[in-house]
This record gives structure tokens, C-alpha cells and sequence, in this order.
């Protein structure tokens, strides 16, 4: 009788570990867009501070590719902004998805230990 709960507690826990690694490259990953995002939000940031100082006369240009195209002070600023809004959305985005990988790991912790109780009760 033994035996068959040995393995199905091994089973369960190889499961668990399983699923904590995988988790956890997860949460790792969500961290580093994370991070990645905010110094995105910023250097985005920060050019439109130094931007909105600058006379609208000045001539700006826009990197794309291997070139440059002239913009308006307006469409970079636009630009700029549009930039911190979508960062902050993924952001929060992946915050989200961290907490639920942590709160699916913790159910499963849960319900290994709910198992052991009962094996030890009976």
C-alpha cells in the first residue's frame, strides 16, 4: 500500500520542481523586459525633456535605418510619448503575468502539501 503512494508523491513532486524551474526562467525573463522597458520609458523620457526646451524652429531629424528624416518638434514629441505609453502598458502587462506565475507555482506548493497532510492523516 506504500508503494503506490511513494510514487505517486514522487510523481507529483517531479511534477513541482518541473514546474518551479520552468517558472522561474519565466519570472527571470518578465524581469529583464521589465527592466528593459523602463530604461526604454527613460531614455524616452529624457530626450523629451530635452527636447520640449529647444526653440520649435530647431530642425530635428528622426534616425531610421542607416538614415535620417526631418521631423516636426510635434511628431517626435508624439513619438516620445507614444513611447512611455506603451512601455508603461507592457510593463504592467508583465507585472501581471509575474503574479500569476507566482500564485500558480504557490497553488501547487498548496496542493503537494494538502496531499502530504492527507497521506500522513491516514
Amino acid at each position: 500500500m506504500a508503494a503506490p503512494v511513494d510514487l505517486e508523491l514522487k510523481k507529483a513532486f517531479a511534477e513541482l520542481q518541473a514546474k518551479m524551474i520552468d517558472t522561474q526562467q519565466k519570472v527571470k525573463l518578465a524581469d529583464l523586459q521589465i527592466e528593459q522597458l523602463s530604461r526604454m520609458k527613460k531614455h524616452a523620457n529624457l530626450t523629451h525633456v530635452e527636447i520640449t526646451s529647444l526653440p520649435d524652429s530647431t530642425r530635428m531629424y528622426e534616425g531610421v535605418g542607416r538614415m535620417f528624416i526631418l521631423q516636426s518638434k510635434n511628431e517626435i514629441n508624439n513619438q516620445l510619448l507614444e513611447k512611455q505609453k506603451t512601455a508603461d502598458d507592457k510593463i504592467k502587462e508583465l507585472e501581471q503575468k509575474k503574479t500569476y506565475l507566482e500564485r500558480s507555482v504557490k497553488d501547487a506548493e498548496d496542493n503537494i502539501r494538502e496531499m502530504l497532510m492527507s497521506r500522513r492523516a491516514q
